[in-house]
């Protein structure tokens, strides 16, 4: 379908090398886009360049640190000079670290909302502002089940900051909707990537609880996102700005994925983009 071609557009992914990131990615590259690909696993997202240049479009790749405003600044300027535009951001990478409240530093929630909060808005910010002088764009933000309901299990830091996520998608959209920019916001459940497949291995039991809280009966995989994250980037979806949108199998619907504070937890930090784990 015309609507759904992305061809001559740009796309900016973070966390390109592995998981939603690279799935997102490649579903864009697929249907026409160049893509630019952020991540600090370089290697990764080179094995993802390589994939899309043989789909026959552009690709860049940049490790930039995505907490970092003054770099995220920097990699906006290059892409201009390469690219000459941006039509889409997938704002994906961000760490978060898993604590219990009464054992949670100042400083480390002070990182994770560096990470997760004034990260993804400068992300927002720099590709915000070259989406408005073209009067067009879309923002596919990725938050958690934890942005809207508590999930216990030391997640204090992060879901306070996927909070933070929902709300700036919001604003943004009430803000920039009529001047031609969307800004939306999936929350996806438990996705398997390396660090929850890593978590699973240290407690057999995981993957069990989870499951009892999907009615989809299976975890969720990168590949899951490809067709919404190229709805969100396309004129497919035109007229769809401010929303949430899980991506869960059900999750939400059914309970919301919480598991009370009984369950012991120790602190740990782990990759963001396959949120509600």
């Amino acid at each position: 379908m015309q609507s759904f071609d992305m061809t001559g557009r740009v796309a900016v992914v973070s966390g390109a090398a592995q998981g939603l990131g690279r799935a997102t990615a490649l579903a864009l590259a697929e249907a026409g886009s160049d893509v630019v690909l952020v991540d600090r696993n370089r290697e990764g997202a080179e094995a993802t360049a390589a994939t899309i240049r043989g789909f026959g479009r552009r690709t860049a790749v940049h490790d930039t640190d995505v907490s970092d405003p003054a770099a995220i600044s920097e990699l906006f300027r290059t892409v201009d000079e390469t690219f000459g535009r941006v039509d889409f951001l997938g704002n994906i990478a961000g760490d978060g670290i898993l604590a219990k409240p009464e054992d949670l530093t100042i400083a480390d929630l002070h990182k994770v909302l560096q990470n997760l909060v004034v990260g993804r808005f400068a992300m927002c910010q720099e590709a915000g502002r070259r989406m408005l002088a073209r009067g067009s764009g879309s923002i596919m933000n990725i938050g958690s089940l934890a942005s809207s309901t508590a999930l216990g299990r030391g997640h204090i830091a992060y879901s306070m900051a996927m909070g933070a996520v929902i709300q700036m998608t919001r604003e943004l959209s009430t803000e920039w909707a009529y001047r031609g920019v969307r800004v939306n916001c999936v929350t996806p459940a438990q996705v398997v990537n390396p660090s929850l497949a890593a978590r699973m291995d240290q407690d057999p039991t995981l993957e069990g609880r989870f499951l009892r809280g999907i009615p989809a009966g299976r975890l969720g995989q990168p590949a899951d996102i490809g067709g919404l994250a190229l709805l969100l980037a396309s004129d497919a979806s035109a007229w769809i700005t401010g929303a949430i949108i899980p991506l869960d199998g059900g999750n939400m619907a059914m309970n919301a994925g919480g598991t009370p504070g009984h369950e012991g937890h120790a602190v740990q930090s782990f990759r963001s983009e396959s949120k509600g784990n």
